[in-house]
């Protein structure tokens, strides 16, 4: 008997970009990272393509690139912004997949996926298609091949789904074991048998065939290793995973075995942390040791066609023991968090937003014929434009589908039509509906696609379905609001942005720029011209006239504006229609004669006056663009409060001292003050290559003498990069590599007591490196780059 492994990654992160910016903007909950996108690439993503092997002392020996190794897919939408927002992460991940073809026999070993992560089953078939089009057009732009599988969100199959597959060429796909009903040998094609609930033998490939006269692979992946890898600690141990894995086979049948499972990406690293390394060991251990044979999906299926043929449990999913109904009814499908909560808001969800849909297709199909061949092939291609928003590919786009030339008005209608509908199937990705509130993130994310899609319906049409979807979603209860129509009117009503508020939020933001003349917003440009700034005091006033133009539908727009700051975070700003240039003059004039007489209530009152009552502030602000605003005009309340503190803190040092001597804890005052100082000198001492180790040494000792509560996510976060920082500078030149070292080996015993939880991937890396291409000349500091070596856990021969 022949065995073969194969473990299958499913990774995917629930979208999070504000879907009128098109950016993931910050989320606090992820400090001291940005947002979850980039938490998760440094614990999990990047972990996994250099994840680290030990040996029996429990010290890195080697580094295995896991998705070289296994089988993988990547939610196109996380791979977009990987690609744009940590390339590192993004080039590793496609580079794995040309190795994993040079091991396994030229098949590589990424899978496409549906591109919205939608639950096709519940989806029309015009939007399945869509999906698995732009999924294989997404996949083929990044990796350079044609995918043979597609892995289907949440394995949710319907035999339409599967034949849409097939047809556009995909080979196989992943599939849960109680997805299955009927099983026979293809050679008798004479009596099914029926199958007890995830009774099929996982080991093989199997073929389905299609209404349509199609036929496609299937795998159906071994359900208790899954389920103890995301559920029962099964990650803690490698050797336990690799025997887990071996149990598999079936010893006693003759025929080829596959022992395979599938999960969440995220459970290696993420989830479980380290669960990268129990991968890593697994597979090298089976590899290495002989055990089996690594393959992939595709690999496998070359060697071993199905012998079998199988038919699918419709309507049948890998997280929902009744089908697909997690996505649509109260179920009793949930996170279990809330014990006391229902979900009886799904199905209305659902409801409104099929509803919203089919109010939408008909509306951009009829719109659309005035100006294109074919409204549906054009969307279909829109993947194109997506992958590549520059003018020229969109340029090609237009004119490839277009009847005739279109007018600049006539373009702007079209990719207006062709967002709604993008956003119209971004508005069915499977999280809304995931877990247990309809006021919870994921699903508030599903209603911002959809309030998206309505206003850029309403932009072309000129009427809005708000009305409609509100009225819908009066019927969606929730376990916080009364419905979900109050949850929408809180929580995404407010979210929505236009050229206006990107207009105010130049103007606001121009006050920080030293060349305000063009800015960059996110999926917006915009310039300005005339524009003015004076300061007085702490007073400053900007007017002028911005042009600002969505990257994405070519609309455009000219405001005028008018700012006033009057110190702190209080803006008044207003920003109207361009009429005349004679007209913004003498507007712009009365205001700044105002404003230089120091008559700030006059500017505020003209402001008002000539921009009406409708005015902006620093709550306009996109959240990144606000951080950088408030960081920067409370600077100086910033400086002053740890002016104030450090006063305390050096003043009743002292005092300090001696209340430890006593053992008297300190007063809160005092805590509070040396707090706040040390936490900012510790985290400042990293900002320089070398470190100041006395200084170090005093606040270390500081912070333990009093017990002084350490931000300890946010110094750990620094910590890494220094250390990465510092090793960068090491090789060049021996004298000062000796300094280097001594130094960092000094930082590093220094640090000891804090026992700070760091993410070390980076400069293990970049250690490993050194040591390769140079230990062996680093002569009298040969012991300082050994006690690096230890610390980061490192075998150094």
């Amino acid at each position: 008997m022949v065995r073969y492994v194969c473990i299958h990654g499913h990774f995917y992160q629930p979208p999070r970009e504000n879907p009128w910016l098109e950016e993931v903007e910050v989320q606090d909950s992820a400090y001291p990272y940005h947002d979850w996108n980039e938490r998760i690439t440094a614990e999990c993503y990047l972990p996994n393509a250099a994840s680290r092997l030990l040996g029996p002392g429990g010290k890195i020996i080697g580094i295995f690139n896991n998705y070289a190794h296994m089988s993988f897919d990547f939610g196109p939408p996380l791979l977009s912004w990987m690609e744009k927002n940590k390339p590192d992460a993004y080039r590793r991940i496609i580079e794995s997949d040309r190795l994993s073809a040079e091991r396994f026999s030229g098949h590589g070993s990424a899978l496409a996926q549906c591109y919205n992560h939608m639950i096709m089953p519940l989806a029309n078939t015009r939007d399945k298609r869509t999906q698995v089009i732009w999924g294989i057009r997404d996949f083929q732009k990044r990796f350079g091949r044609d995918p043979e599988g597609m892995w289907l969100p949440e394995c949710a199959v319907d035999s339409e789904t599967l034949d849409i597959l097939a047809e556009h060429g995909i080979k196989f796909t992943i599939l849960a074991p109680w997805q299955v009903t009927h099983i026979r040998k293809m050679e008798e094609r004479a009596v099914w048998q029926e199958l007890e609930w995830g009774a099929i033998d996982t080991t093989m490939a199997y073929r389905c065939n299609l209404p349509s006269g199609r036929s496609i692979n299937l795998f159906f992946y071994e359900g208790a290793t899954a389920y103890a890898i995301a559920s029962a600690g099964l990650l803690k141990s490698g050797d336990v995973f690799v025997r887990r894995l071996l149990d598999i086979f079936r010893d006693k049948d003759g025929h080829p075995q596959l022992a395979h499972i599938a999960n969440d990406g995220e459970s290696y690293g993420h989830h479980h942390r380290h669960g990268d390394m129990a991968l890593a060991y697994c597979l090298h251990t089976i590899a290495s040791q002989g055990l089996a044979t690594l393959t992939n999906y595709g690999e496998f299926l070359e060697r071993h066609p199905p012998t079998h043929e199988i038919k699918i449990r419709e309507n049948s999913s890998w997280s929902c023991i009744h089908g697909v109904e997690r996505w649509r009814s109260d179920c009793g499908c949930n996170s279990g968090q809330f014990p006391h909560w229902n979900q009886k808001w799904r199905k209305p969800l659902r409801d409104a937003l099929d509803e919203l849909r089919d109010e939408l297709a008909p509306a951009y199909e009829h719109d659309m014929r005035d100006y294109v061949k074919d409204p549906w092939a054009m969307r279909d291609g829109l993947i194109t434009c997506i992958l590549d928003r520059s003018s020229e590919n969109m340029e090609r786009f237009l004119k490839q589908h277009a009847l005739r030339e279109l007018s600049p008005e006539e373009k702007t209608r079209v990719l207006k039509l062709l967002e709604s509908q993008r956003h119209a199937m971004a508005m069915y990705t499977s999280c809304g509906w995931f877990y247990d509130e309809i006021s919870g993130i994921e699903t508030v994310q599903v209603m911002k696609y959809a309030a998206r899609a309505i206003q850029q319906a309403y932009e072309v049409f000129g009427y809005s379905l708000e009305q409609n979807l509100l009225a819908d979603l009066e019927k969606a209860p929730s376990n916080y609001d009364a419905h979900g129509a109050e949850t929408y009117k809180r929580l995404v009503i407010p979210s929505k942005i236009d050229l206006t508020r990107v207009a105010a939020h130049y103007a606001i933001a121009s006050l920080f720029r030293d060349d305000p003349s063009h800015m960059n917003i996110y999926n917006f440009n915009v310039e300005s011209s005339p524009y003015q700034r004076v300061k007085t005091g702490k007073f400053t006033f900007a007017a002028g006239v911005a042009r600002a133009a969505d990257d994405f539908t070519w609309e455009q727009t000219v405001k005028c504006f008018a700012v006033l700051h009057l110190g702190d975070h209080n803006f008044k700003a207003g920003v109207r229609d361009f009429t005349t240039e004679e007209d913004f003059a003498r507007m712009s004039s009365a205001l700044l004669s105002a404003f230089e007489t120091g008559a700030a209530t006059e500017v505020m009152r003209l402001i008002e006056k000539h921009f009406g009552p409708a005015r902006y502030s620093l709550v306009d602000l996109f959240r990144d663009e606000q951080r950088k605003v408030i960081d920067s005009v409370l600077a100086s309340t910033h400086a002053g409060i740890e002016a104030e503190f450090r006063e305390i803190y050096e003043r009743y040092n002292p005092i300090m001292n001696f209340l430890s001597s006593l053992g008297i804890s300190l007063p809160q005052t005092v805590r509070i003050a040396a707090e706040h100082v040390i936490n900012l000198d510790l985290k400042r001492i990293f900002d320089e290559e070398m470190v100041d180790t006395a200084e170090l040494d005093r606040l270390i000792k500081e912070v333990l003498k009093w017990n002084i509560p350490l931000d300890k996510a946010g110094i750990a976060y620094i910590i890494p990069r220094w250390l990465f920082s510092a090793m960068n500078h090491i090789g060049h030149n021996a004298r000062r590599d000796t300094v280097l070292l001594e130094n960092i080996t000094a930082v590093i015993a220094l640090l000891e007591p804090l026992a700070l939880d760091m993410n070390l991937w980076m400069p293990q890396n970049k250690y490993i490196s050194l040591k390769e291409s140079f230990y062996s000349e680093v002569g009298e500091s040969a012991g300082a780059f050994r006690t690096l070596g230890d610390y980061l856990n490192i075998e150094v021969l």
